[in-house]
């Protein structure tokens, strides 16, 4: 589990694949010395609605988890978000914390058709 502490940047919209697995990413920027970092998030399943208080330019601290995987010979790694809360004057409500996800990963990768395109 880690924390990080940043100012939201950019909220995507929610995606949803045929398989019924959704999800919804979202970026904040860690001020970094000179270089600030634009971090990107995912939300999935029922933490998808973590993000829909969010409005760019609050300041929010997120729990995650790191997630990799491997699809056809490339590997993927996601920062897997399970609470938001508000830290200062933003908008973010402070999230239940019911800590992270149990399952391994909720991304429903392992249910996809070889076919089908993956959810990152």
């Amino acid at each position: 589990m880690f924390d990080i502490t940043g100012t939201v940047k950019k909220i995507f919209d929610e995606q949803t694949f045929g398989s019924g697995f959704n999800k919804r990413e979202f970026v904040i920027t860690v001020p970094d010395g000179r270089f600030p970092q634009d971090i990107k998030f995912e939300t999935v399943k029922d933490k998808v609605g973590l993000v829909a208080e969010l409005k760019e330019g609050d300041e929010v601290k997120v729990s995650f988890d790191i997630r990799g995987r491997e699809w056809k010979e490339n590997y993927y790694v996601n920062l897997n978000a399970w609470k938001v809360e508000s830290v200062g004057g933003g908008s973010a409500p402070a999230a239940e914390d019911d800590g992270p996800p149990l399952s391994e990963p909720e991304d429903g990768a392992g249910n996809m058709d070889l076919d089908e395109e993956p959810p990152f």
